[in-house]
């Protein structure tokens, strides 16, 4: 039974990390206000990986709270093309809020991050290193306003679409 009542707490505390725009804002504020710095992570997140969780991991060691936003699934098909997301946002939301590294969790619906990082203003936006400092589409939008831009995780050894081709892709006999 207590196990069942943990499981349960689990749970909620995940689904709790996971935040409308507004609710972000006001969260990100409230942070601010106790001295934290935000960081800020994107991605699809579709078949969590462990690149995933190195780059997760890597963006909360900059030290702060660590904001996820995911890429809506409309806004993944547009990206990534038919087929994709495997797994709807909100169960992509769940599984990267019950990453412990993370505190906060948005989905956005626009092919990429600048309106909400104009909206919230990390101190940070972490990328991973298929990016450099210069090459990260949003470092404008960061760097107007004094913020800056963190390549951090593990080499770009993993890839959700690599593992959807190479692993779950047709076999052939």
């Amino acid at each position: 039974m207590n196990r069942l009542l943990l499981r349960r707490d689990r749970t909620e505390m995940s689904k709790s990390k996971i935040l409308g725009r507004k609710e972000l804002g006001e969260r990100v504020e409230k942070w601010r206000g106790a001295g934290e710095r935000i960081i800020l992570a994107n991605g699809n997140f579709d078949l969590l990986h462990v690149g995933h969780v190195r780059y997760l991991r890597g963006a909360k060691e900059l030290g702060g709270k660590l904001v996820v936003a995911i890429n809506s699934d409309e806004s993944v098909r547009e990206l990534k093309g038919e087929g994709r997301p495997v797994m709807p946002a909100e169960e992509r939301a769940e599984i990267v809020a019950a990453v412990g590294d993370v505190d906060a969790v948005v989905i956005f619906p626009e092919l990429d991050v600048r309106a909400l990082i104009r909206e919230i203003r990390p101190d940070i936006q972490a990328k991973g290193t298929d990016y450099t400092v210069d090459s990260v589409p949003e470092r404008d939008a960061v760097t107007e306003y004094g913020g800056r831009v963190a390549i951090v995780g593990d080499a770009k050894d993993h890839s959700t679409s690599e593992i959807i081709r190479s692993r779950l892709g047709p076999r052939r006999a």
